[in-house]
């Protein structure tokens, strides 16, 4: 968090946070709306936020498997065929 962002988001905080996607700027703008105070606590959390993953993404994942094997398509056979 730099110096640059903490005054820009005591200044007008939801251009503060206007790179950490459109919810965060949506959640801030309201809570400036609801007071300038709220918005700026708001703007401080959002950028103080690490960005780096959570602890319990660490965890490991299962494999996938395919879907069941398709068949040829027998839709061009008449009736008589079978």
């Amino acid at each position: 968090m730099s110096l640059f962002r903490v005054l820009l988001s005591i200044i007008f905080p939801p251009l503060a946070v206007l790179d950490k996607g459109c919810g965060s700027v949506l959640i801030v703008t309201l809570l400036t709306i609801a007071g300038w105070i709220p918005g700026v606590i708001g703007a401080l959390v959002i950028l103080n936020k690490d960005n780096e993953p959570s602890p319990r993404n660490n965890y490991p994942t299962y494999p996938t498997y395919p879907s069941y094997p398709t068949y040829p398509s027998n839709n061009n056979r008449t009736r008589c065929e079978y």
